[in-house]
């Protein structure tokens, strides 16, 4: 009441006020502080990580695609693309698995610990007896053309399952907006699937027991992002082009999910 009284705190803080305001008139300063405004301001995404985990290693690669390439090297390709689509939209990205060499699957999630959001990633294969053979450069092959199209899977054990499906399926709808489709026959009551939907319109299914899905500190989805036992759908994975508009729409669909949380 002293300050008011005197007449003199008011115009004090009023010139406080303006200072900041008169620094902005000065040419050199508002070319310094324009470009650190514009980073602040171009991403909702910019304190977001995602961990993006190149499903399988080198001793176990994983399946083998209808002309005897290991489902390890598709999956690390993809997920290069994923981080790099991801990044372009502003979200903080982490690889984790890309060396081939993280052997314990519970290390991986340990390692995405810092993130807000765990994609594992993974090209798909059938069950043994729908394989069939062929000869590819001389070379007798596995392969099965009855199924194609990508697949998500989430935990019913991981603390996170509300947003776990949310970001599932908001993957899936991106991917169908892309042009792919689900492939759906991991439901079928046969040994080896039965992996119950959790959103069939997009793809999604329950896989309770997989451990980076379990035991993940945060929000996780594992994609199957295509068969490659099917003969022409792993010629499509393998293009830079398909690899792309699979990238670019998983990181629409993961950062429309996590704007919403």
């Amino acid at each position: 009441m002293r300050a008011l009284a005197s007449g003199k705190r008011p115009f004090y803080t009023l010139r406080r006020l303006v200072a900041p305001l008169r620094l902005l008139q000065n040419p050199p300063v508002r070319l310094l502080l324009f470009p650190l405004l514009l980073c602040a301001a171009a991403s909702p995404h910019a304190q977001t990580a995602v961990a993006v985990d190149v499903g399988h290693f080198i001793e176990e690669p994983g399946a083998t695609s209808a002309r005897g390439r290991p489902e390890l090297d598709f999956n690390r390709e993809l997920a290069a693309e994923i981080e790099s689509a991801a990044r372009s939209r502003g979200l903080r990205t982490m690889l984790i698995g890309a060396d081939g060499f993280m052997s314990q699957l519970a290390r991986r999630t340990a390692a995405a610990a810092g993130a807000d959001f765990f994609l594992s990633v993974h090209h798909d294969s059938v069950q043994p007896h729908f394989l069939e053979t062929w000869d590819f450069d001389r070379v007798e092959r596995l392969f099965s053309d009855r199924y194609s199209g990508f697949s998500l899977f989430v935990s019913r054990k991981n603390r996170s399952l509300a947003r776990s499906l949310a970001c599932a399926s908001a993957i899936g709808e991106a991917l169908r907006g892309a042009g792919f489709s689900p492939s759906l026959y991991h439901a079928d009551p046969i040994p080896g699937e039965n992996k119950p939907f959790a959103d069939r319109r997009n793809g999604v299914h329950y896989y309770d027991n997989l451990i980076v899905l379990k035991t993940a500190r945060t929000p996780a989805v594992l994609l199957e992002a295509g068969v490659i036992v099917n003969r022409d759908e792993e010629l499509k994975l393998q293009s830079e082009e398909t690899r792309k508009r699979i990238a670019a729409a998983v990181a629409q669909g993961v950062g429309r999910c996590l704007t919403r949380f």
